[in-house]
């Protein structure tokens, strides 16, 4: 008896239907099952588990300390959560660097955790090759160009990329390799709109930018920054859609308060016995009264 696997409402065809057509791609991050259940049914068409887990759930300064067991649990959580949209898993720092063979054993263990798909950072012949195997496996890629992330160090700092015309040609280069490899889709972080837009028309795959601008074929967003839940920075290009981080600390604040002055929980909020389990358990406490008293 054969079973046919379930695809999602989007698939990596729905991206370049999208690009073709000139409709923006939507994608946001998400780490837990409950976010990912709201940004789906919100209509998203894409989530991605971000190695950003790193900063903006488990408190790093950067995202190289992300491991392999890390990205499986969170992607994991989010696939339960996500029924129809497409949730692309990212690789983690040196889970793809060491050998073609390791990598791809990698981005299998990230598809059996439910992703739909992988992304990882970078362009050199050793990624190229990566790319060709995972495809050849497959396991669709979205590459990612511009600032990544995970060559922070060799970058030295978060820097803007492509800030002149050679720049921006050598980028287009690597994104031009990426798609003969077998990349379905490139994000590209952090360059002058002007670069993005030169990149993305001569693409044939379609282009996610953060902090890219205005003309990718879509948009990626981390959760905590759209939501004001993260704090510690805001990047130029993150727009934030709401404040939870004054309303989780408010509604902290009202819950310590309820508990320090005994209004929670309330009546509604507590459950009782019976009048016969009551009965019995002031019998109990009698009798326990007096064995204590006989014995002195």
């Amino acid at each position: 008896m054969s079973v046919e696997a379930k695809l999602k409402d989007i698939t990596v065809s729905t991206f370049a239907k999208k690009k073709n057509s000139g409709e923006k791609i939507t994608m946001l991050t998400a780490y837990d099952y409950s976010t990912a259940k709201y940004f789906d049914e919100a209509g998203v068409d894409s989530i991605l588990v971000g190695d950003s887990v790193g900063m903006v759930v488990l408190g790093y300064d950067s995202t190289i300390h992300v491991t392999m067991e890390d990205m499986v649990t969170f992607t994991s959580a989010v696939t339960r959560g996500a029924k129809r949209c497409l949730v692309v898993a990212d690789m983690p720092f040196m889970s793809y660097h060491a050998s073609v063979e390791e990598a791809v054993k990698n981005a299998g263990m990230l598809m059996r955790s439910g992703a739909s798909a992988v992304k990882l950072e970078g362009a050199t012949d050793h990624i190229l090759n990566v790319v060709k195997r995972c495809v050849e496996s497959g396991i669709p890629v979205v590459g990612h160009l511009g600032f990544t992330p995970q060559y922070l160090n060799v970058l030295g700092g978060y820097k803007i990329q492509a800030k002149s015309a050679q720049k921006t040609e050598f980028i287009l280069q690597q994104a031009l390799k990426l798609q003969e490899a077998g990349a379905f889709c490139v994000v590209l972080e952090m360059v002058p709109e002007e670069s993005a837009k030169y990149i993305t028309e001569n693409l044939n795959i379609p282009t996610i930018g953060i902090g890219a601008g205005r003309y990718t074929d879509g948009q990626v967003l981390v959760a905590d920054d759209i939501l004001g839940k993260y704090s510690d920075f805001k990047p130029k290009f993150a727009r934030k859609y709401a404040n939870l981080n004054s309303i989780i600390k408010e509604a902290a604040s009202n819950y310590i308060s309820d508990v320090n002055n005994g209004t929670f929980p309330s009546e509604d909020e507590v459950f009782h016995l019976d009048e016969a389990s009551c009965n019995e358990l002031r019998f109990l406490r009698e009798a326990e009264k007096s064995e204590l008293s006989c014995n002195k």
